[in-house]
């Protein structure tokens, strides 16, 4: 299994229940495939650099996950297919990436904690 990060843009019309179903559709997805969702984090509506679909903001999220290659793809797919998301981006993480990635989450926590 492979360490993967994934970002993606929810349109900005969807209301809070209806991006948090979204993005739980995906994390559904992941875990029904065999994938261990490691972290997430929801970044909120934020403006974009520039406009996709007319829209000038989205609902930006982040997913952390190990899984098998194939995976990736039936995930990319159904991001294509859902017209919610505006852009996405999936990346393989290496040995480094994963390190720092660690390193990200353990100071975002100890933040949190003071």
């Amino acid at each position: 299994m492979n360490n993967y990060e994934t970002v993606f843009i929810l349109t900005p019309v969807l209301s809070e229940p209806q991006m948090k179903e979204a993005v739980e559709k995906f994390k559904n997805l992941l875990v029904a495939e065999g994938a261990e969702i490691v972290h997430e984090e929801s970044w909120g509506l934020r403006k974009l650099e520039y406009a996709i679909q007319k829209k000038s903001t989205g609902f930006y999220q982040l997913l952390e996950f190990k899984a098998n290659p194939e995976i990736v793809a039936k995930l990319e797919v159904n991001f294509r297919r859902d017209e919610s998301v505006l852009r996405f981006l999936v990346l393989k993480q290496d040995k480094f990436f994963a390190q720092y990635a660690e390193k990200r989450r353990s100071l975002k926590q100890a933040k949190k904690e003071n």
